[in-house]
């Protein structure tokens, strides 16, 4: 048996482990090809990725370019602990203001670990400068990333 046959993850582990993650890499693609990579906090919101952004940031800016991403959502500290999903995909903007608190509504919760409802104040404020994203992914690589 071929050693990556042995550490790859389930269906059921993959999605436990966007479900109890909250921290991913995100990968865009700048306007001279190159890639744009960045740490983002997301939640799952019907099956997909979801973050927001400021509009004026260069990933927003690199997602109305072209909306391909790839995400990377890790745990492991040790060698033989580390594993990883890798989804490949396009995300959608959505300026819509309820989607958009939708969105800083679970991200919050889960940056502060304090509930959704009790951040409505700063979620409200601060989604007026931003988009959120979600992200349909059209594959993904699960496995570990170790060796």
């Amino acid at each position: 048996m071929r050693h990556r046959d042995r550490v790859a993850m389930t269906d059921a582990e993959i999605a436990a482990l966007l479900a109890e993650s909250h921290k991913l890499q995100l990968a865009t693609i700048n306007r001279d090809g190159t890639p744009h990579l960045v740490t983002m906090f997301y939640v799952m919101l019907g099956g997909q990725i979801a973050f927001w952004t400021y509009r004026s940031s260069q990933k927003a800016h690199n997602l109305a370019r072209d909306p391909r991403v790839t995400c990377l959502v890790e745990t492991g500290e040790e060698y033989f602990e580390l594993r990883g999903v890798q989804v490949v995909g396009t995300a959608r903007c959505i300026e819509d203001p309820a989607g958009v608190l939708e969105i800083g509504r679970g991200v919050a919760a889960v940056t502060t670990g304090m509930p959704a409802g009790a951040l409505a104040d700063y979620v409200a404020h601060t989604a007026r400068k931003r988009v959120g994203s979600p992200s349909s992914p059209y594959g993904s690589s699960p496995g570990t990333t170790a060796g």
